[in-house]
């Protein structure tokens, strides 16, 4: 009898084991949404390439060769992707609220980065603020650390 009770427990109850893939899944999913802040203004300027290269080796403490192939994979994940949700809805499943400020900070960081804000650069910062619940208050003050205002 106590083993059918140990072994519903098991089945039923027992915790999911921890996904290795995970940190490569995070990365991937914040790259995309960086590459498309990239091509939001259907204009890739070497100074955003630039600084969308630096914002992932700086957030992820990865080479230069680490970086290039999770940009390559970053972009195909972005090209087969329909909407956002996919992306940031893993990243708020893992993300600490100081994580996703500093998403939206290099999302305005990359926006600036070629020195003009796009209309459509600015929509995408603040559809992926409100996807990832970031206060409005922490949208503006990015905004305004990264524009110098």
């Amino acid at each position: 009898m106590f083993d059918q009770i140990k072994l519903f427990f098991d089945r039923h109850l027992a915790l999911p084991a921890p996904d290795p893939e995970l940190p490569h899944k995070l990365q991937t999913a914040c790259a995309a949404l960086l590459i498309e802040m990239m091509y939001m203004d259907d204009r890739v300027h070497d100074e955003e390439r630039d600084m969308l290269e630096s914002r992932i080796q700086d957030v992820f403490s990865l080479t230069q060769q680490d970086t290039n192939e999770l940009v390559a994979l970053a972009v195909q994940q972005r090209e087969q992707a329909t909407d956002y949700y996919q992306f940031t809805s893993l990243i708020n499943k893992e993300f600490t609220m100081e994580q996703k400020i500093d998403l939206v900070r290099s999302l305005w960081q990359i926006a600036y980065a070629d020195g003009e804000l796009d209309e459509m650069e600015e929509y995408l910062v603040r559809k992926v603020s409100e996807l990832l619940y970031v206060p409005h208050q922490a949208f503006i003050m990015t905004k305004n650390e990264v524009n110098g205002g």
